[in-house]
Formats: C-alpha cells, sequence, structure tokens
C-alpha cells in the first residue's frame, strides 16, 4: 500500500519503484528461461577444456541438458514472440481529429502547458461517463488480436504521448470551464506516462494480457497461455500500486488548477452520469429493440439532466449554468460528432450494426413518439394478442349449461367439434369469453381473461409464452447484428476493441406481461380517447393525455396482473374515456 504522498515527484518516484519490480520479474522469467542453456555451455566448456571428462555419465548429462536449454530456448522464443505481436485490447471510441476541434486541442494544450506536462497525441470520445488517457500505437506486424478487458492497454512507442478520450456526455451537459477543470489531473498523466520505466513496465504488463486473450481457447498455445497467465498474476500488485502511484501524482500535480471549479466539475459528474443511464436505459433502449437508434443521444442527456434538475431539489440551481458556453461548441461539427457517438453507443450497449442499413436506421427526437413509442405498443398488443390466441380458454359455466344433458361426459353437441374448449369451433364459442382464436383485439378481452373465471394460471402463462416469443424474435434478429457488430455469436467485442457493459439484464415474465399489457391500454387510449405518444427524457415512452402525461396508468395494471383486480384498471379506462371493447389497431 502507497502513504499519502507530499507532490508529484513523490507519486512518480513511487510508481517508478513499482515499475522497477515489474521489469525484475521480467528479467527473472528470462533468467530462467536462459538457466538450462548456461549450464549447457558450462559443461561443453569445461568439456573443451578438459576440465569434464568426455564420456560416460557426462556425455549423457550434457546432451540432456543441451535439449534441455534448446526446448527451454524455443519456448521462451515462442512466448516472447506472442508477447510482442499480441496487440492489447483498444477502447471503442470516436476519433476527434484536429481540424474538427481546434478549439478543444487549443484548451488541453494550453492546459499540458499550464501542467508542465506533455499533450496528449489526439483527442477521442467515449459513449459513456468517463475520461481517461490511453495508448493507441501498436507495432507495424502482426494481425489485430482482441484481448480480455483488465489491464489491457494499447502499445505504445517510446516518445508517444497518449491519446486523451472524454466521455461524449460531459462535451455536451459541461460548460467550457467545467471541463477544463475535469480534465486537469487526466491530462496531468502524461507526465508521468513518459517516465521510461513506468512505459516498460506498463507494454510488459499489456503484453502478457494480450498473451492471456490470445492464447485462450487455443490449445496450440497452451503453455503460452500458462506462462502469461502466471506472469501476470505475479506482476499484478506491482502494477496496481504503479497506477496508483501515477493517480496520485496526477492529482496532486492538477490540484492548483481551477480547484473550485473541479469540485463544480465533480458534481455535475454524479448528475450527467445518472442522468445519462436514464437516457439510456428508458429512452434509447426500447428504440434499439425495434431496430432504431436515437441519432442525437449527447444532445438528449442535456434535456435529461435538466429535467432531472428540475425534479431534483438538491440540483436546484444547475439548470442556471446553461446560459454558459457549452463545451460542446468546441467542436467545429457537433451534430456529426454526436450521430457518430449515438451509433457507437447503440453499437456497445445493444449490439447493432456498424453502419445504418434496413432494419437499424436513425430516429431524430422530433419523430421519436410516433416511430419508436407509437410503434412499440403496437409491436407489444399484436404480440399479447398473438399469444392469447395460443391459450385456450377452459369451457365456460355459461357454455357448459347449454350442452344438452344427453351428451356424455367428455362429449360435445353436435356442431362443436374441431377446435377449442373440447372440439369445439371457434365461431361456436360466445365472444363474451374472449378465448376464440383471432378475436379482435381490445382491452375487454385481456381483462375478461385476467379476471375472468377461468384467470388463475393465465397471468403465468401469459409471462412464460411472452417470454418465450420475445427470445424467438430475439434469436430471429441476433445473428445478423453478431455478424457485423460482434464477430461470432457470444462474442462480445467490437470489432478487436474492448466494450462497455450492456444495460439491462433480459427482463422477466413479469415485466414483459406488465409492458403488454401497458401498451394494450395505451393503444386503446390512442385509438378511442384522443390520447398521444410522448416522450418522457427520464422515463422513457409516455402517454399523454390532453398534453399532460398519465403516469398512474402503471398503478391500475399492476393490480391486474399481481392481484387479479381489474376494478382500478376499469376505473382509469373510464376517467380517461378509453372504449375497451373497441378493436385497436395493430402493426
Amino acid at each position: 500500500m502507497i502513504g499519502p504522498v507530499a507532490g508529484p515527484e513523490t507519486g512518480v518516484l513511487v510508481a517508478r519503484a513499482q515499475a522497477l519490480a515489474v521489469l525484475r520479474i521480467r528479467s527473472a522469467a528470462l533468467a530462467v528461461a536462459l538457466l538450462p542453456a548456461a549450464v549447457a555451455v558450462v559443461l561443453l566448456a569445461g568439456v573443451s577444456m578438459g576440465r569434464i571428462p568426455d564420456g560416460g555419465g557426462w556425455s549423457t548429462a550434457r546432451w540432456a541438458v543441451t535439449g534441455a536449454a534448446l526446448l527451454a530456448l524455443a519456448l521462451a522464443a515462442a512466448v516472447t514472440a506472442v508477447v510482442v505481436r499480441a496487440r492489447p485490447a483498444q477502447s471503442p471510441t470516436v476519433p476527434i481529429p484536429e481540424e474538427t476541434a481546434p478549439d478543444l486541442y487549443r484548451l488541453v494544450r494550453e492546459l499540458a502547458e499550464r501542467l508542465g506536462v506533455p499533450a496528449p497525441s489526439a483527442m477521442a470520445l467515449t459513449p459513456d461517463c468517463d475520461s481517461w488517457l490511453e495508448d493507441r500505437t501498436h507495432p507495424a506486424h502482426g494481425p489485430p488480436r482482441r484481448p480480455r478487458a483488465g489491464l489491457s492497454r494499447p502499445r505504445r512507442r517510446s516518445g508517444a504521448a497518449p491519446v486523451l478520450v472524454i466521455g461524449s456526455p460531459f462535451l455536451w451537459w459541461m460548460r467550457v470551464a467545467e471541463l477544463r477543470a475535469l480534465l486537469a489531473p487526466v491530462v496531468a498523466g502524461t507526465g508521468p506516462s513518459a517516465n521510461p520505466d513506468i512505459a516498460a513496465a506498463r507494454r510488459f504488463v499489456r503484453g502478457l494480457d494480450a498473451a492471456v486473450a490470445v492464447a485462450a481457447g487455443r490449445p496450440a498455445l497452451a503453455f503460452v497461455g500458462g506462462v502469461a497467465r502466471l506472469l501476470l498474476h505475479s506482476c499484478r500488485d506491482h502494477a496496481a500500486r504503479m497506477e496508483r502511484g501515477v493517480a496520485a501524482a496526477a492529482s496532486e500535480r492538477a490540484q492548483g488548477v481551477d480547484y473550485g471549479l473541479r469540485i463544480v466539475a465533480q458534481e455535475q459528474v454524479g448528475l450527467a452520469y445518472a442522468g445519462w443511464d436514464r437516457l439510456l436505459n428508458r429512452v434509447a433502449l426500447p428504440a434499439w429493440r425495434m431496430g432504431r437508434w436515437p441519432s442525437r443521444l449527447d444532445a438528449g442527456v442535456v434535456s435529461a439532466l435538466t429535467e432531472l434538475s428540475r425534479r431534483d431539489r438538491l440540483a436546484e440551481g444547475f439548470t442556471s449554468r446553461l446560459g454558459e458556453r457549452p463545451a460542446c461548441d468546441l467542436l467545429e461539427e457537433p451534430g456529426a460528432i454526436d450521430e457518430a457517438a449515438s451509433l457507437l453507443a447503440a453499437r456497445l450497449f445493444h449490439g447493432g450494426p456498424a453502419e445504418p442499413g434496413p432494419g437499424w436506421s436513425p430516429v431524430a427526437w422530433s419523430q421519436y413518439p410516433e416511430e419508436v413509442v407509437d410503434r412499440k405498443w403496437r409491436l407489444e398488443a399484436a404480440r399479447l394478442h398473438r399469444v392469447l390466441d395460443d391459450i385456450p380458454a377452459p369451457l365456460a359455466p355459461a357454455l357448459a349449461e347449454a350442452v344438452p344433458e344427453s351428451v356424455p361426459d367428455g362429449g360435445v353437441p353436435p356442431g362443436l367439434t374441431g377446435g377449442a374448449a373440447g372440439g369445439a369451433p371457434v365461431a361456436a364459442l360466445p365472444p363474451a369469453l374472449g378465448a376464440a382464436p383471432g378475436a379482435a383485439p381490445t382491452v375487454a378481452r385481456v381483462l375478461e381473461r385476467l379476471t375472468g373465471p377461468a384467470a388463475p394460471g393465465v397471468a403465468e402463462e401469459l409471462e412464460a409464452r411472452l417470454t418465450a416469443e420475445v427470445a424467438r424474435e430475439a434469436a430471429r434478429t441476433r445473428p445478423a447484428a453478431d455478424r457485423s457488430a460482434f464477430g461470432a455469436a457470444g462474442d462480445a467485442w467490437v470489432d478487436g476493441l474492448a466494450p462497455l457493459f450492456p444495460l439491462q439484464p433480459p427482463r422477466s415474465g413479469r415485466e414483459l406481461l406488465t409492458d403488454h399489457v401497458t401498451a394494450m391500454v395505451c393503444c386503446a387510449a390512442v385509438d378511442t380517447a384522443g390520447a398521444a405518444p410522448g416522450l418522457d427524457w427520464l422515463d422513457g415512452p409516455a402517454l399523454l393525455v390532453g398534453g399532460a402525461r398519465r403516469a398512474d396508468l402503471a398503478r391500475t395494471v399492476l393490480s391486474l396482473i399481481e392481484d387479479g383486480d381489474g376494478e382500478p384498471l376499469r376505473a382509469w379506462l373510464g376517467e380517461i374515456g378509453v372504449r375497451p371493447e373497441k378493436p385497436v389497431r395493430l402493426v
């Protein structure tokens, strides 16, 4: 553990000491590989000088040691070749050439000069709320590899400054002065990165990490992978302490730069992360699931965070910042950069294709309610209607009383053959039962199935069938996305780049049923009560009645599904003026 540091130089000294420990492990590994060769050389020299007899057991030992030395050298060469040729993981980003953001480059260079450190070699954006330095230079030879996430960062040439990666939500939400204060400790990290010992240790650790990934799943490289894992495990603690020392040195160096603004900027980081998470999970994810990707996610985060500031009393006063110059003004074409970052976010968080095309097209915020919200509701209403058709309803009491007493148990009256409910044809069942396949898609039908005499077990059956239906649809659409974005199915990499984490786990059956029943009700409200689809920046799809959002629908739907109580929903429908017996329009 490292203790308190007195200044940036102390942090660098701590980091350098740990870097030397890493390099000693590398030297020890080399010594072990060369030891059999050294012994063989001693034996051969002893024979040539007459110090060791040439024959008998000494001859056998000499040839055995020589063979072992050749094998050790061959294995060491194989490990070295894989470590050198393997390309460490590179974070997926949107590059920002200097000609597209001269003001941003000027700001960072002035900041680096003020800190007394080298300026980053380039800049890029990540669709996440984070910022860091990343080496982007690789060996000129060897095909690209896909190492695992972890300590890996791309290898860099001696003297090449790392790339500054900036979270795209920061550029749109933060003001210019706040961004400069936020980036100060990050840019300060270019100083320790220039230390030769730290750079060499980082190259060694990253090479080992990449070699482990290259050897994974390849029996021919099992030995290489084992050696790389052993060395990586030996270096792990020293590498972690080295990085903590680098971070401490960078933070200490940046203390005198915009210290007051750094406190404000850190508050904005927490706010930005909360709003960005809500925007991705509740606004972008529904669009991604239906093959659309919002093309202005970063612009949307401003609206989401403004709404969050308005709702959260702790955030009062933050909206006054919007009168200051936003950091995205440092870009020449913020719209084009936003679109590229939005597409990359869709690829990383959802697995969409790399380019727009059929079934994967951008959508503007002005089009979102009609092209995403309304379509999502109608797709889910259609799916619920199909699943209801697949669930046979038992013979209701009204129909059972109509069966003649002369009909044997288990039989049906003449004409009621070949269909649901004991062979009855679809047209013969009373519409009130809501059980006939092909019946009109109405809210009344859903209410009847979930609250009627045959309601017990229907919700569970619907949940299971909806889960299976959604899984089948996902399986039909996944292969194209896998080939274009992730390579092989289940391979969580994007063109050899380390991915970000996925957003949400698969929805449960109860969540799916709740979403689908809500969608059916919303469709009926739009079709029969003059409601409209809308967008809430923090909660996603919303139902607008008279121009105002109605958030009380969820409670009535939960009462229906969890308790089998349809009265709250019936009362809500009556209040809004929805006609539950009226068929809804499906996609």
